[in-house]
């Protein structure tokens, strides 16, 4: 169009022509690949073996009322790269309620996973912080295990700042349709949807997801919502990629624990770059080789095994597996929390206990009398202190029997009783059931907590790089949790037999996996174990139909990677022989080293 008279026509005319073009270039581009529920898979978390000790212990000076500065600062602006954020890019996410608290001790959204999260506080670890700088980092990596971004944690534990720079950082280059697994991710989605990040993460269809491998940790109504067993679109994806990653990041702490900042970012990103390039760019097509080998195992083999659970079952419709879960998930979702006339009841009724104590204390001492004769007066009368002690006594019981009968009161003007609770009272005997039922679910959930200790120990005696000492250690702590639990076991089945409920025996107890084989025993107002989805084979077939499903998914997104993974070799190839004979009469020396590339890359 150059060198031709301008007319309006022509500027309306181009304009069609380019978006014919381009949305001719995007079907090209997508010419027979299925949409994916999600771009891009990746896994997110903090890991404290790449901390590195400020320049101020080093010297000597360990006094803890100092501020922490740290060591020639300016070396951070010396180091640049993509992969790194900067210190001033996260504190962009730092605000009053997360600044200086971990983001597993956040509380308010009623999280019910928070409590398996919670690591030493800040207050324990201050030591600590007063000796790192740098006290680990957070990554992001891909499911195919590249290395997407890096983050400093700064004086801190495993903050919620972090979590989210990585996440606004990915969903700047990334865009829409991201899933993202982390052990806390549960906690996470409330975190993210309170910041200023909220509105653009679901603007673009942010996912958070609970890593597979720390799902026993989670109850079950959060299993069923974020656990990478249950949602649809991620395949055979666990989501375990930061920890593959930390195995082998860890063996370069013992070089960036004494360096300065520039030199121990300088370590971190080569060591990125070098496993990227040579460990996972390497063994990518062996990567999806094996799980489309696992996915066909899978549908082979799992089939067989469904089939047989379900004759079992007198099951003929595999859709009724998801209704089973719908129906789970609704039962649950009915136990998170107590009406509020029954809390009320029942702390009446404990009120109405607590005052029936104080009324039997007050009316012991005022009717408990001194005798004196002739042997006895003169040191009755002379020990002083023996008359103020009784004297304060007497005091301490009329004011806790009066305080005890005002919360009474008020309790009932709340529920609007107009004659006090007895224990002949229907009332009282339906709030005293109550109690104990509240008892049970205590006493449940400390047996709960204890075996979830247990796990976690026991999973660590079988992962590689755990030396001879700390096996030993970790058996010695293995038996007294054992211990520990056989006690809580004792007390949960003393307040289940006073209610009538099924007693636990420990040999099955120790044999539980998931928090979900606990959340199964806590609704006393209705016996579930008649119901279908709540047979431990039941729920074997159910998970055993979901892993076909998602074997199902991963074949098909394979057959999506493996298309783009061949033609993105191929072009790469084509592209960098291209640039060697174009450099190979001009410039020898670089066409040498565009040789050397391209033979590491093939």
């Amino acid at each position: 169009m150059t060198q031709v008279p301008f007319y309006n026509h022509h500027s309306c005319q181009f304009s069609i022509a380019l978006d014919v073009y381009l949305q001719i270039l995007a079907l090209v581009s997508n010419l027979d690949e299925l949409a994916m529920q999600f771009k891009m898979l990746f896994a997110q978390d903090g890991n404290d073996s790449l901390k590195r000790v400020a320049t101020r212990v080093l010297d000597g000076n360990l006094d803890d009322t100092d501020q922490l500065a740290t060591s020639v600062p300016t070396l951070e602006h010396a180091f640049h790269h993509e992969q790194y954020l900067t210190r001033k890019f996260v504190e962009k996410f730092a605000s009053d309620r997360q600044t200086g608290h971990s983001i597993v001790d956040e509380h308010g959204d009623g999280n019910l996973c928070a409590e398996h999260w919670k690591n030493m506080k800040d207050s324990v670890m201050q030591k600590m912080w007063n000796v790192f700088d740098e006290t680990g980092a957070f990554i992001a990596v891909c499911r195919h295990g590249f290395c997407l971004v890096i983050a400093d944690m700064v004086q801190s534990s495993e903050q919620s700042k972090y979590a989210l720079t990585v996440t606004s950082k990915l969903l700047d280059a990334f865009g829409s349709d991201l899933g993202s697994g982390y052990d806390i991710g549960c906690r996470f989605k409330t975190t993210l949807a309170s910041s200023i990040l909220g509105e653009h993460a679901r603007s673009l269809n942010y996912t958070s997801l609970i890593n597979a491998f720390h799902g026993h940790a989670h109850n079950r109504l959060c299993q069923l919502d974020n656990l990478t067993t249950y949602v649809e679109g991620l395949g055979l994806e666990d989501l375990e990629g930061c920890e593959c990653a930390f195995l082998k990041s860890n063996a370069l702490a013992l070089s960036t624990r004494y360096a300065s900042i520039f030199h121990r970012r300088q370590a971190i990103v080569c060591y990125f770059e070098h496993n990227d390039e040579m460990e996972v760019y390497a063994n990518l097509t062996k990567f999806l080789l094996n799980n489309y080998k696992q996915a066909l195992d899978l549908l082979s083999n799992g089939r067989v095994t469904l089939e047989r659970l379900m004759c079992e079952l007198r099951v003929s419709d595999p859709t009724i597996f998801r209704q089973w879960l719908d129906e789970e998930h609704v039962y649950l979702k009915s136990l998170l929390r107590e009406p509020v006339e029954e809390t009320l009841q029942m702390e009446y009724w404990q009120r109405l206990v607590n005052l029936a104590a104080s009324r039997q204390d007050l009316k012991t001492i005022l009717s408990t009398w001194t005798v004196i004769t002739a042997q006895n007066v003169a040191p009755i009368w002379s020990d002083s202190s023996a008359t103020r002690k009784r004297e304060t006594t007497h005091r301490h019981t009329q004011e806790n029997y009066e305080k005890d009968l005002k919360a009474v009161q008020e309790l009932e003007g709340c529920l609007g009783i107009t004659r006090c609770w007895v224990p002949e009272d229907e009332e009282w005997q339906a709030a005293a059931c109550l109690v104990a039922n509240q008892k049970y679910q205590r006493a449940l959930d400390n047996v709960k907590r204890l075996v979830v200790s247990w796990i976690f120990e026991l999973s660590k005696m079988n992962q590689s790089g755990i030396g001879y000492k700390l096996r030993k250690h970790i058996g010695k702590a293995l038996q007294t949790r054992l211990a520990a639990i056989r006690a809580a076991l004792t007390q949960y089945n003393t307040t289940a037999k006073a209610l009538g409920c099924r007693t636990l025996e420990f040999d099955k107890v120790v044999e539980y996996t998931f928090l979900s084989d606990f959340d199964l025993l806590r609704d006393m107002r209705q016996d579930i174990s008649t119901w279908p989805w709540a047979s431990p084979a039941a729920r074997l077939t159910i998970n055993t139909h979901f892993k076909l499903c998602w074997a199902e998914e991963e074949v098909i997104c394979l057959n999506v990677e493996i298309h783009q993974v061949v033609t993105y070799l191929i072009d790469e190839d084509q592209y960098l022989r291209a640039c060697e004979a174009l450099y190979q009469d001009a410039n020898p020396t670089l066409a040498y080293q565009i040789s050397r590339y391209c033979t590491i890359r093939s």
